[in-house]
């Protein structure tokens, strides 16, 4: 029904009939966009649920993928030397493996017996350091408090003790699921190392040819990057390790061996507070038995860090990238928060492989200086009075006509 007008008026459209119409059909687009939002919900719950099962699988291939880059400058000097390169890779792997069955040889039994001798002492020795702080600055800490608070009694030291060294079954359950993970992170590595540029042109295989050297030249960086800066942070942790090791034991500091092994690794991964960090340790356990020997430990970590800084650090990463102090900071804190220590742990070479790809396809531009000729602008907006000498245009050739002003 239409409403009746008069000559040269439009009719009007009943609202009865434009209300029967309605609802019109959904737009074909709108379909498709549920059904999509309805997969990516469903594939994110998916990929979540298989990265918390996975998790553990993961860590260790992406260690075996930073171990297998980290022997690629090795293998790769003796594929130049006529070598194949599986074979190479499997040299480099059995000469560390000697290298690691020498060590703990020597060193195992020491090892294992100053540890557990440490993990013992450790609620007696912070309490005759805390008792030392009372007598000589004139203090009232409680000893038992500080322990307390730092889940160091000796019922708590038992139960961790009880937790570490479990019956038989356990022994053999741990050993065996250690070796497993040993030998599935040598296998892994092995493979990605000897089929490395194989990979990487495998990979570059799925990208069209106009992205394909993109991936293949950020795949290099990533692997010089990472693979440089692991390797001189296991340089420069051995190097600690080895003289704090020497420095201790010289000193009559009990403990020597794990307190060595502690400062090298926790110094080079720990970055800005790992120094510090790494020879407190050390202070303490000295403090408890001789107070003079914990002053020749802290001397000596700072000597020992400014010959690293100077002498042994610029030579060890002379090939890889520097990252600012704060950055390593962050990139650690965020490492930690999001997968624990093993993000702490491989956040670092991450981070310095990002800012070289960054530099590499990253543009910078020239910093724009002042016109000539403009005038100087105060902070609170007003022009500065302008100094005397010449004006500014007295022979100048005139931007838009090329003569000079008169």
């Amino acid at each position: 029904m239409t409403t009746a007008a008069g000559p040269g008026t439009p009719e009007l459209p009943d609202r009865g009939a434009a209300q029967s119409t309605w609802p019109q059909e959904a737009p074909p687009w709108l379909r498709r966009g549920v059904v999509f939002v309805l997969i990516a919900v469903a594939g994110l719950q998916v990929a979540e649920w298989l990265f918390l099962n996975l998790r553990g699988f993961l860590g260790l291939l992406f260690l075996a993928w930073l171990f297998a880059i980290s022997l690629e400058p090795l293998v790769d000097r003796l594929e130049r030397r006529g070598l194949r390169r599986g074979a190479a890779t499997g040299i480099v792997l059995s000469g560390l493996a000697v290298v690691m069955v020498a060590f703990l040889f020597v060193f195992g039994a020491l090892l294992v017996d100053q540890l557990a001798q440490l993990v013992a002492a450790l609620p007696n020795t912070v309490s005759e350091g805390v008792d030392w702080a009372n007598r000589t600055f004139g203090t009232s800490f409680d000893p038992a408090e500080i322990n307390d608070s730092l889940q160091l009694t000796p019922d708590r030291v038992e139960q961790l003790v009880r937790e570490l060294t479990p019956g038989v079954v356990g022994i053999v359950s741990s050993l065996v699921g250690v070796v497993f993970q040993g030998f599935t992170l040598l296998l892994f590595a092995f493979y990605m190392s000897a089929e490395g540029p194989a990979l990487r042109a495998r990979v570059s295989s799925w990208f069209p040819p106009r992205q394909q050297r993109v991936i293949s030249t950020v795949w290099q960086i990533a692997v010089e990057k990472t693979g440089g800066y692991v390797v001189s942070r296991l340089v420069l942790a051995a190097l600690g390790a080895f003289f704090t090791g020497v420095f201790l034991w010289l000193l009559g500091v009990p403990f020597w061996l794990p307190l060595a092994i502690w400062t090298g690794v926790v110094s080079q991964f720990i970055p800005t507070l790992g120094t510090y960090l790494a020879i407190a340790v050390p202070a303490i356990i000295a403090l408890s038995r001789q107070p003079i020997d914990a002053l020749w430990v802290v001397v000596f970590g700072i000597v020992y860090q400014q010959v690293e800084n100077y002498l042994f650090a610029p030579r060890v990463t002379a090939r890889t990238v520097s990252i600012h102090p704060a950055v390593a900071f962050g990139a650690v804190i965020v490492g930690a928060a999001l997968f624990g220590p093993m993000g702490a742990l491989v956040s670092i070479p991450i981070v310095a492989a990002i800012e070289a790809v960054a530099e590499t396809y990253g543009r910078r531009y020239e910093l724009v200086g002042e016109e000539p000729g403009a005038e100087p602008v105060a902070p609170d907006g007003a022009a500065l009075p302008a100094e005397e000498g010449p004006p500014t245009g007295s022979g100048r050739p005139d931007a838009r006509s090329g003569v000079e002003d008169s």
